[in-house]
C-alpha cells in the first residue's frame, strides 16, 4: 500500500551537554569534578541566554527525512546544516514517491477543472490517470496529477535518453516531477544551526509540512534514552508538540 506521508528517523547523534559544556570550559580548564558537573546546567543556560553558542556547535544531530520537494526546499535553506539527498539529475528516480495534504480529504473540487468532458488523460501507449468530475476531492486530483507528471518522466526519459544522452535525459526529464514528489535527504545539525532552525520551521508561521517535521526531529532528540540534551532543549526553551508527529 503507498504511503503518502513524509518520513523522519534519527540516525545518530555526537555529544552531549558535558559536550557542550567541555567546549566552554576550554578557555579555563576542562577537568572534570563531580562539583563542575553539577554547575553543567546553570553553565548551558548562561550560555544560550547570553549568545555565547559557539560551545554548541560541538555537538551534532542526524536524522534521514523523506519529504517532498517543497520541504526539501525549506530544509536548503539552512546554511549550516549538512545535506545529502537523491539527485534526479543522477539517477531515475524510480519509486515514485510523493506526498499528499491530509487537511485536502474532505475538500471538494467546485469547478470543472478540465479542458473537455473527458475522465482520462491518455500518455503513449502503455499508461493512462483517470480524472474524475465535481464529486472529487482535491487529494484525489492531486495524485491523478502527480501519477500523470510520473508516467510522462518515465515516458520522456525513455525517448530523450537514445537522443540526448543518458546524464541530460534524467536532468531535464525531472521537470515534470511535481513539487510533492518525495526524495531522501541526509540531514545533519550542530545543536547551535539545529536551534535556529528550530526556531524558524517549528513556529506557526511555518508551512505545515516542513513544521511537523522539525517538531518530529525536536521529538526525536527529547527520546534520546538517557536524555543526554536536557539541559540544552531546556535553556532553548523548546517543547515538541505530541499531536503533530510524524512517528
Amino acid at each position: 500500500m503507498t504511503e503518502f506521508k513524509n518520513k523522519c528517523e534519527l540516525l545518530g547523534y555526537y555529544g552531549d551537554d558535558e559536550v557542550i559544556a567541555c567546549s566552554a570550559w576550554t578557555s579555563t580548564s576542562r577537568k572534570l569534578s563531580d562539583e563542575k558537573k553539577q554547575r553543567i546546567p546553570a553553565l548551558i543556560n548562561m550560555l544560550w541566554s547570553n549568545g555565547h553558542e559557539t560551545p554548541f556547535e560541538k555537538a551534532t544531530v542526524h536524522f534521514l527525512v523523506d519529504c517532498d520537494i517543497a520541504s526539501h526546499i525549506h530544509l536548503l535553506k539552512h546554511r549550516m546544516a549538512s545535506i545529502n539527498a537523491e539527485s534526479a539529475r543522477y539517477k531515475e528516480l524510480k519509486e515514485d514517491k510523493f506526498y499528499l495534504p491530509e487537511d485536502w480529504k474532505e475538500i471538494k473540487v467546485t469547478e470543472d477543472v478540465y479542458d473537455n468532458d473527458s475522465e482520462r488523460f491518455a500518455i503513449g501507449i502503455e499508461s493512462e490517470v483517470e480524472f474524475g468530475g465535481y464529486s472529487d476531492n482535491w487529494d484525489t486530483v492531486l495524485e491523478r496529477y502527480t501519477l500523470l507528471g510520473n508516467n510522462l518522466y518515465h515516458q520522456c526519459l525513455k525517448d530523450l535518453t537514445p537522443i540526448l544522452g543518458r546524464k541530460r535525459a534524467k536532468e531535464s526529464a525531472r521537470y515534470f516531477k511535481t513539487y510533492n514528489s518525495q526524495i531522501q535527504a541526509d540531514v545533519m545539525f550542530n545543536m547551535r544551526s539545529f536551534a535556529n532552525f528550530l526556531k524558524l520551521r517549528n513556529s506557526e508561521h511555518s508551512q505545515k509540512e516542513i513544521q511537523t517535521i522539525s517538531n518530529t526531529m525536536l521529538y526525536l532528540i527529547e527520546n534520546i534514552p538517557n536524555s543526554p540534551f536536557k539541559y540544552t532543549l531546556e535553556a532553548w526553551g523548546m517543547v515538541s508538540d505530541k499531536n503533530n508527529l510524524l512517528v
